[in-house]
């Protein structure tokens, strides 16, 4: 091909971009202008030691699930209810402690006065279930009745009091530190790829307004790092990525021996361009993909029964349902790391500064039976053995009341469950104080989450180290032995 350069990198793009449709991957690509041309290839690729688990499923209910009113009731709430911190015993141990100053402020004034604010009673009934006996809430009476294969985490706690936290939990650090790779690009940086045909980090539900990539960031990992938005659509399983119109197998594998030659030519020609060497890949993936994401899709080859355990039957559980049985088809075929988020909005649809009762009613409808569905079928076909599946939220909610019939954020001491390869079952681990203020037993900052998780897939964090960038000690974390198997 006797072309300019010039013109073949024109070509390339023009050609490839009439051809794919505009490509829903872009977001793959969407932080490359901030990644360096010539970020290096990670020192060692595949686990360091033998792993327990080689998935991982992130389910993040988007802003701020009530740990009150789910799996750690505080009965004192309801003896203490109406009464300010300061009348009550727990004055000095909440108000006095130094677990306060763990927390920074991105908008001024956010969190209303804790020793103003008066209690507020549970708004939900709750019973010890399963061998374990944990407590956890009537909202969530399928999740419940999976206790044992639980390991419940009452003693998280973040710094972002605001809904940046979402993004903390997933990269570790605090939004006013700036943008880092996100934890889902840590294990594809670390891991590579189980199956070429579909992305291994994909991130699916309401994305995180555009902060930080949408929350599928690489960063300076470099783009064919970062995750890819999925839109779980059955009918139209892929409309960015399908062909303007059908395309028969024999068009179909000329355009594409056409593309990969081109391919080739091009990146003979730029072979330092590594944000060009990731568009490549991405193209390369989204023609794969064309076949691939449509079959995942086909939810009609399930069982009565496996569709069922979604709640693909109702209205309600449907819509959160089938993105999890779609999470469980991609894990199948060797996804590594599938986020989900649930609540749309800003701030994300469980922030319950009011109406706490009609929130956290509808939106744990929305959810419980998909979530406890897909850890039945999980466990029934073998995939929770390997497959590690945490459910967490960016804060709690606070003991006091906010108005008349809210919480407000709280990022002292609140609770997420672990669940699947290498991590025990039927425990729970941590706990906050007599009102769920503080975070006081096995307390653990969200990154401990992350090492937990790099533990489980055989991948020692610190041999991560990116050349060239700096990080800090919290950014490692420390794995949680209480639950590990």
């Amino acid at each position: 091909m006797n072309i300019s350069h010039d013109l073949a990198r024109r070509s390339f793009f023009s050609w490839s971009g009439m051809s794919l449709a505009g490509i829903a991957l872009q977001s793959m690509l969407s932080d490359e202008s901030r990644a360096e041309n010539r970020t290096p290839p990670p020192p060692h690729q595949g686990s360091h030691f033998r792993p327990k688990a080689k998935s991982v499923i992130w389910l993040m209910m988007r802003g701020g699930v009530s740990h009150l009113e789910g799996f750690d009731p505080k009965p004192k709430l309801d003896r203490y209810a109406g009464m300010t911190l300061g009348s009550t015993p727990y004055k000095d141990s909440v108000l006095a402690s130094p677990y306060l100053k763990n927390v920074r402020e991105q908008v001024a004034n956010n969190v209303i006065k804790t020793d103003k604010a008066k209690l507020y009673p549970l708004q939900v009934g709750f019973k010890k279930c399963g061998e374990v006996g944990a407590e956890v809430s009537d909202w969530w009476p399928h999740t419940r009745k999976r206790v044992d294969d639980l390991a419940i985490i009452r003693s998280m706690w973040t710094t972002d009091n605001n809904h940046g936290a979402q993004l903390e939990f997933l990269m570790g650090r605090h939004l006013l530190d700036g943008c880092f790779p996100t934890l889902g690009s840590w294990i594809h940086y670390g891991l590579g790829s189980l199956n070429q045909n579909f992305p291994q980090f994909l991130s699916m539900g309401p994305p995180l307004n555009s902060q930080c990539s949408d929350g599928v960031g690489a960063q300076y990992l470099g783009p064919e790092h970062a995750g890819v938005h999925l839109e779980v659509n059955p009918a139209n399983p892929l409309p960015y990525v399908k062909p303007p119109r059908p395309v028969g197998d024999g068009v179909q594998r000329i355009k594409e021996f056409l593309l990969a030659r081109l391919h080739q030519e091009t990146a003979n020609r730029f072979r330092d361009d590594r944000q060009l060497r990731a568009r490549i890949q991405s193209y390369e993936l989204a023609f794969r993909m064309q076949t691939a994401v449509p079959e995942i899709m086909k939810f009609e080859q399930e069982t009565q029964q496996t569709q069922s355990l979604y709640g693909l039957d109702d209205p309600v559980t449907r819509p959160f349902g089938q993105q999890l049985l779609a999470t469980r088809r991609f894990i199948e075929e060797g996804v590594r790391f599938i986020q989900v988020f649930h609540g749309t909005g800003a701030a994300g649809a469980w922030d319950a500064h009011s109406a706490l009762v009609n929130n956290h009613t509808r939106l744990c409808a929305q959810v419980d039976r998909p979530i406890a569905g897909m850890l039945v079928d999980l466990k029934q076909r073998g995939l929770l053995d390997d497959t590690i599946v945490v459910f967490s939220t960016e804060f709690g909610r606070t003991p006091g009341g906010q108005g008349a019939n809210g919480r407000d954020h709280h990022n002292y001491g609140f609770s997420i469950w672990m669940a699947g390869g290498g991590i025990k079952s039927g425990v729970v681990h941590g706990a906050t104080d007599e009102i769920g203020f503080h975070a006081v037993e096995n307390r653990h900052y969200v990154t401990d989450v992350h090492a937990t998780i790099f533990h489980l897939l055989g991948l020692d964090a610190r041999q991560l180290e990116h050349p060239g960038r700096k990080r800090l000690e919290r950014d490692y974390g420390t794995a949680i032995s209480g639950i590990l198997a």
